[in-house]
């Protein structure tokens, strides 16, 4: 798998723009009849931008893509739709399409009626700057941000087994409201390979189950998280395992960068349950772990306070037994083990602990627990919690 620097435009028949002022954004992705699936919060609570989505992409087609950022367009009622209508025909007339081509995607404060007045002038100017290059794609990137502080992209190019060559590229924004079952975040991934709409909704369930979904920074789920999975159907050829590795990987790598984006966050924590009897055992246990306040807080101040990681495993609601358990904080070079099956190493050997507060003092801290009970494992996504995170909350819409 090649690694691309050109971000989402790496499809090159497909074309982006983003402009912003201020905190209001507006992001176009548009690349005429592309079969579409997406997946979506499952907040009972969700915008109005989602009800209009999801009847759009309902045939499996779709042709552009319109974002806005500033505004949640979420408990807004019958005139969040009529508003959210109103950006999609705004695309639709400019890209001379049906306006049921179209799906919409928002994010800021809730319970604010959209500013109109505000967001179609910028939606005019981005959508008069579609293009396929490198500042397109930056712009398109940075168009729908909120609290994020950096952009976030990853694009591929893959190899099926009969030889075909394909991309698979996206973008996304999410640094705080990030729960299970996705977060604040918008998700854009496209690819040129044609695949039959049932397949790439498979694709996307898979891929949204091991990577967005395992991702926590606060443990608020939003009403607005959203991806799309577009494809431009450019490239033929025989839908193999390839497709979904390049898939996992786009997705894997852009939660990743949500997590490490976390709002207030300093650190990035990985977390990696093994042993387990179940799929869904692994991924409770280490959503468990990555979801807990005191392991977060724990991780910000660089203790290796392993009892907040065992009693996080021990209310995941997984039966395992605590007497079998191994514990491990490390790095991507070295694992720092704490507990051994059960045996405790630092009470023979006390510099263990400040070997692995020496490695929690780092950007990256990876913890392992294996429950020795079975053959599956899961990895979940998260950072520290920080007083910032409680700064950019506090003030958020005030």
């Amino acid at each position: 798998m090649k690694i691309l620097e050109n971000g989402i435009c790496s499809i090159d028949s497909l074309k982006v723009s983003g402009y912003r002022e201020g905190k209001y954004g507006v992001t176009i992705i548009y690349h005429e009849n592309s079969t579409a699936a997406g997946v979506y919060t499952t907040n009972k609570v969700y915008a109005a931008p989602i009800d209009i989505t999801r009847k759009h992409i309902a045939n499996g087609n779709i042709s552009a893509i319109i974002v806005n950022s500033g505004n949640a367009n979420c408990y807004t009622k019958e005139d969040g739709i009529k508003k959210g209508l109103e950006l999609a025909q705004l695309a639709a007339d400019k890209l001379d399409i049906p306006v049921e081509d179209v799906a919409v995607a928002s994010t800021g404060v809730i319970g604010r009626q959209m500013p109109m007045d505000i967001l179609k002038p910028i939606a005019e100017k981005s959508l008069s700057q579609l293009d396929n290059n490198r500042e397109s794609a930056n712009n398109a990137a940075d168009a729908i941000l909120t609290t994020d502080t950096v952009r976030k992209e990853c694009a591929v190019e893959h190899e099926l087994n009969d030889g075909t060559v394909f991309k698979v590229a996206g973008i996304c924004k999410g640094s705080g409201m990030i729960a299970p079952n996705m977060g604040t975040m918008l998700g854009f991934i496209t690819t040129d390979l044609k695949v039959p709409q049932d397949t790439l909704q498979k694709a996307l369930n898979k891929s949204i189950k091991k990577s967005f979904n395992m991702v926590v920074v606060d443990g608020d789920e939003s009403t607005n998280d959203t991806v799309l999975l577009l494809s431009t159907n450019d490239i033929e050829g025989e839908i193999d395992e390839n497709f979904q590795e390049a898939l996992d990987y786009v997705c894997t790598s852009l939660a990743k960068q949500i997590a490490r984006d976390g709002e207030g966050a300093d650190k990035f924590m990985e977390v990696t349950a093994s042993g387990a009897k179940s799929e869904d055992d692994a991924i409770s246990l280490s959503k468990s772990i990555v979801s807990s306040s005191l392991v977060k807080t724990a991780l910000a101040g660089a203790d290796p306070n392993w009892g907040r990681i065992i009693s996080a495993m021990g209310y995941s609601g997984v039966d395992f037994d605590p007497e079998k358990v191994s514990i491990s904080i490390g790095n991507n070079d070295h694992d720092v083990i704490i507990v051994d099956s059960g045996y405790v190493t630092t009470y023979d050997k006390p510099e263990l602990l400040e070997e692995a507060e020496s490695i929690m003092k780092e950007k990256t801290v990876i913890i392992k627990v294996d429950v020795n009970n079975g053959d599956f494992s899961a990895t979940a996504y998260g950072c520290d919690l920080t007083c910032e995170y409680v700064h950019i909350n506090a003030d958020y819409t005030t």
